[in-house]
């Protein structure tokens, strides 16, 4: 078991056993594989793959890196969502709730934006007061009391992931799908759940940009977690433009308030009616596509989606009163319009385009110790298809630096066109995948 040999018998393209790779992943967990030696392995992993069984270990073995949280004691049934993130993306803050008020507890442990996308506990984080960092005994109690829990990872979770991302990060091996497989499942697996549903993303604005590589992903992490005992289901999702009409943190909170309300964005709705429909399916709480369905917008109508929500924020310390008042959330200095230059369709809204735009403004992270400004970022963008006069707003833009704004309002020039011809929008629910 020295790590030079196992090094080796990845480099020569040999299937590795269980054991070997638990030296792996405990070599990483407790400092006795060098660095240089994790990222070796990492590099011969990412040229020469691995075997589904090998992923299958190697997602098992990060997974028992740290604790599995116990979640006995929470008598409803378990089931969570995972997007492989996208711009725009905020369905994580208003489907839980939906789920919650369905009768299925949602134990979600999510992650901070890092470059273009965006991340669930940096909105979480607008909200006043609101507490990301929970211990699982927290963690545990809330959902005992109220069925929803959003939280950062905690230190005692797959401990192992948080070494070899990085390592990742700085070695060109992120884009592998054994590894991709090993990250998310192993702390999706560690929550504590009984069910997983994924949002697998492809298209400009998505990690994966290609349509056929996010069904490999897709098929992958299905496979891997339904052979450990979670029955998974994957949703393959465009992710060409930006999903709703808000990038930003507080202003993407406000718009999943909206959702929570009835009032949100067609296509974000789509989204999550399609996400949560799998959950129900998955947990058994529902028995049709068509009754899911109805349940979820029987939540959102009835207002129990909202109080859910309500309940969240006051179990982590949050200010309840942004549902009703979201001008209590972090505003900015500058509100300020981007005019269209002419009369006609809008032909494209490229998703990266806008994606960097908010980045530019302090949205989200170049780096991971950079600091989130919580209030800036675009709003009432534009979709791909409408029709729009001359002057009319294509945005808005919320900045609190002037030269941040000035430096927008050029990416989103270029990242929004109007043009005359008609426009066939991208099919957004693209496929499911999984029993």
């Amino acid at each position: 078991m020295f790590p030079q040999h196992i090094i080796a018998r990845k480099r020569d393209g040999h299937a590795l056993n269980r054991d070997e790779i638990a030296a792996f992943v405990h070599g990483a967990t407790d400092g006795s594989w060098a660095d240089y030696q994790l990222s070796a392995m990492l590099m011969a992993i990412f040229l020469r793959g691995m075997t589904p069984q090998e992923t299958a270990h190697y997602t098992e073995a990060m997974m028992n890196s740290g604790i599995v949280a116990d979640l006995s004691s929470v008598k409803l049934p378990k089931a969570d969502k995972h997007s492989t993130g996208g711009v725009g993306d905020k369905v994580s803050l208003h489907l839980a709730p939906m789920v919650a008020a369905c009768g299925v507890a949602v134990p979600m442990i999510s992650g901070r934006g890092l470059g273009h996308t965006g991340g669930t506990l940096d909105k979480l984080e607008s909200i006043p007061g609101f507490r990301v960092g929970l211990s699982l005994a927290e963690y545990r109690a809330e959902l005992e009391q109220i069925g929803v829990s959003l939280i950062g990872q905690t230190a005692e979770l797959a401990p192992a992931d948080k070494k070899l991302y990085a390592l990742r990060d700085v070695t060109g091996t992120v884009e592998c799908i054994p590894l991709i497989c090993g990250s998310i499942l192993s702390k999706k697996l560690a929550e504590g759940i009984d069910v997983l549903v994924l949002d697998v993303k492809f298209g400009r604005g998505a990690f994966m940009k290609d349509r056929t590589k996010a069904r490999e992903l897709a098929q992958a992490l299905v496979a891997v977690a339904t052979a450990m005992g979670k029955p998974t289901r994957a949703v393959l999702t465009a992710m060409e433009e930006p999903l709703g009409r808000a990038v930003g943190n507080a202003l993407e909170v406000a718009e999943s308030i909206d959702c929570l309300k009835g009032r949100g964005p067609v296509d974000t709705m789509e989204v999550t009616y399609a996400l949560g429909e799998q959950m129900l399916l998955l947990t058994k709480t529902a028995t049709t596509t068509a009754e899911a369905r109805a349940r979820l917008e029987a939540s959102v109508a009835s207002g129990a989606a909202a109080a859910k929500f309500r309940e969240l924020i006051a179990a982590q310390g949050g200010d309840v009163c942004v549902v009703d008042e979201p001008a209590r959330l972090p505003q900015a200095r500058f509100k300020v319009p981007l005019a269209s230059p002419r009369a006609g369709l809008i032909t494209d809204v490229d998703a990266m385009g806008v994606a960097l735009a908010a980045l530019r403004l302090g949205a989200g992270r170049a780096k991971a110790e950079d600091r989130v400004d919580h209030a800036v970022g675009v709003s009432a963008l534009v979709k791909m298809g409408e029709r729009i006069a001359p002057g009319a707003p294509m945005c808005v833009i919320h900045a609190n630096d002037e030269s941040a704004l000035a430096a927008a309002q050029a990416m989103l020039a270029q990242a929004i066109t109007v043009g005359d011809a008609a426009l066939v929008a991208p099919k957004l629910i693209d496929e499911v995948i999984g029993v």
